[in-house]
This record gives C-alpha cells, sequence and structure tokens, in this order.
C-alpha cells in the first residue's frame, strides 16, 4: 500500500507539472505561427486548431520535457494500478491539478479565484478520506471480451471524440478534456487487467486487446489534451480531465474488479470519491473564465495603415 501511495503521488507530480510546459509550449507555438502568418492562422474553419498547429505545438521544447514528464508519470501511474484500488490510485494521479493550478500561477500568470482555492482545497481534502478509506486492492483478471470491449470503445472515445472536438473549435476545450481523461482512464483499466506481466509472457503480453487499449487511450489521450491546453483554459481543461479517468476507471474497479475500502469505511470512500469528483468539476467551471480573461491564443496586433 505505502508503495503504490507513493508512486501514484510522484506520478501526480510528473504530469501536474508536465501538463503545465504542455500549456507553455502550446501557447508559445500558437503566439509565433499567428505572429507569422496573421491571427487565422492554424486555426480550423470551426475555430479550432489545425493538426499542423498541434503537430508543432508538440515539438517546442517545453512541450517535449512536459511529455517526458507524462511518460515517466505513465510508468509510475502504471505500477499504482497495479499497487491500489483504481478508485484510489486515479484519484491521486489527479490530483496533479493542484499542481497544475499552483505552477500556472508562476509560467503561465494565470491568477486564480477563490471559488477555485475553494474546490482545490475540497480535493485535497477528498483524497486524505480515500487514502484513509482504501482497503487491499481487487483481481487483475476479466474475461478476454472485457479486454476486446476495452479496446474497442477506447478507439470509438479517441477517434470519434477527435472529430467531435474539432467541429466544437474553440467551445471545445473543457469536451476535449473530458475526453483525454476518459482516455487515461482507459488506460488505466488496461494496465490493470493486462495479461502476461505476472508472470512475464511476452506471447500473453502481446496478444492481449488490453495492450492495444493502453496505447490507443494513452496516445490519443494525450493528443486531446494538447488540443485542450492549445484553445482552453489550462486549469478548466485538466479538471475535466480529472474527471474522465477518475469516475469510470474507479466504478470499473469497484464493480468489476473486486475493489473495496477498509471494513466499516466505506461510506467514507464514498464521500471522498464524489467530493474530488465535484470539487473538480468545480475548478473547470470557474477555470473555464480564464480564457476569457487571457485568451488561450494571444490576439495578434493589426498591422499599421500606409
Amino acid at each position: 500500500m505505502i508503495i503504490g501511495l507513493v508512486t501514484a503521488v510522484a506520478a501526480s507530480a510528473c504530469y501536474g507539472t508536465g501538463s503545465v510546459l504542455q500549456a507553455v509550449g502550446s501557447r508559445r507555438s500558437a503566439r509565433e505561427e499567428a505572429a507569422a502568418r496573421g491571427s487565422a492562422a492554424g486555426v480550423t474553419e470551426h475555430g479550432g486548431p489545425s493538426l499542423s498547429s498541434t503537430a508543432k505545438a508538440a515539438v517546442t521544447w517545453e512541450f517535449i520535457l512536459g511529455t517526458v514528464l507524462d511518460l515517466i508519470g505513465f510508468g509510475l501511474g502504471a505500477l499504482a494500478a497495479r499497487l491500489l484500488p483504481l478508485f484510489l490510485s486515479q484519484t491521486i494521479i489527479s490530483a496533479n491539478l493542484v499542481i497544475t493550478a499552483v505552477l500556472s500561477i508562476k509560467l503561465l500568470g494565470i491568477r486564480l479565484k477563490r471559488p477555485e482555492w475553494a474546490s482545490i482545497a475540497v480535493l485535497c481534502a477528498a483524497l486524505i478520506m480515500l487514502a484513509v478509506a482504501a482497503g487491499p486492492e481487487g483481481g487483475h483478471h476479466v474475461a478476454m471480451a472485457v479486454h476486446w470491449w476495452l479496446l474497442g470503445i477506447s478507439v470509438v472515445l479517441i477517434a470519434g471524440g477527435s472529430l467531435i472536438v474539432r467541429r466544437l473549435g474553440a467551445s471545445g476545450a473543457i469536451v476535449a478534456g473530458l475526453l483525454s481523461g476518459l482516455g487515461f482512464g482507459a488506460l488505466g483499466v488496461g494496465v490493470r487487467i493486462l495479461n502476461g506481466l505476472d508472470p512475464f509472457s511476452l506471447g500473453q503480453l502481446l496478444g492481449d486487446p488490453a495492450l492495444y487499449a493502453i496505447l490507443v487511450g494513452g496516445l490519443g489521450g494525450m493528443y486531446l489534451h494538447t488540443v485542450a491546453l492549445q484553445i482552453g483554459s489550462v486549469n478548466g481543461a485538466t479538471a475535466a480531465l480529472v474527471v474522465g479517468e477518475t469516475v469510470v476507471p474507479g466504478a470499473v474497479g469497484v464493480l468489476w474488479l473486486g475493489d473495496s475500502s477498509r471494513p466499516g469505511l466505506g461510506w467514507l470512500a464514498a464521500i471522498g470519491f464524489v467530493l474530488a469528483v465535484v470539487s473538480a468539476v468545480g475548478v473547470a467551471y470557474f477555470g473555464s473564465e480564464e480564457i476569457e480573461e487571457h485568451g488561450a491564443q494571444p490576439k495578434v496586433p493589426e498591422p499599421a495603415h500606409r
């Protein structure tokens, strides 16, 4: 349990720092492209970032460093998902929202409002409740049909979600954050049920659809999160991600994998889980107003008349 808690906290720190660095890189790329080609550059007809704009954001040094931290966080989070109940591991990892919010003050110049600080404080309290109430993790084995369902759902979420977000344009940041969270949630479930790890068997591992669900959910989640950071509030998008990667895996762990709380503390775990989700939604709601005040993509001054 202790090793699982430590790895989950470390994964949270990596993800939180990585999100802000990726936001810095995404917005710097957007500024440079807008300055070079005009304010409409890198934007689709619906107002969202183009594929080329997203690709350019992904090669900035800040974004690359943030991605490296995400990969480290992925490894630590995968270990935590095997050692802890999913409702605990995913919620702790989702607490990267706190780190994201604090670092965004320094690196993005964002000023958090009182409701945001209050929501973050509630989230921290909810995490303490969950840590106190969590019991041992459940099993790792489910029917192979579940592995295939996980892969199919992951593909539909990422492919369909990408199309929807691009049609929503500049108003799709929260949706993109939520879908990226669902992708990461599928990753967490996939890691938990993955065959061929204990004992290790390369053939079983490569033949397991859950492995490919992990790849689709992880890579697709990173892509959608990048889009969300380009077009909206970093705290709002990350908070929506928190909801997506916490609620579904937590429910799957309890309903199908045997995750449970300590005897007599089920009520505390339930309250903590609900408070964690509600507080994350609060940050998403209040943080979405940042886009109106700061703007995800700074305006380019109009050229002077000759």
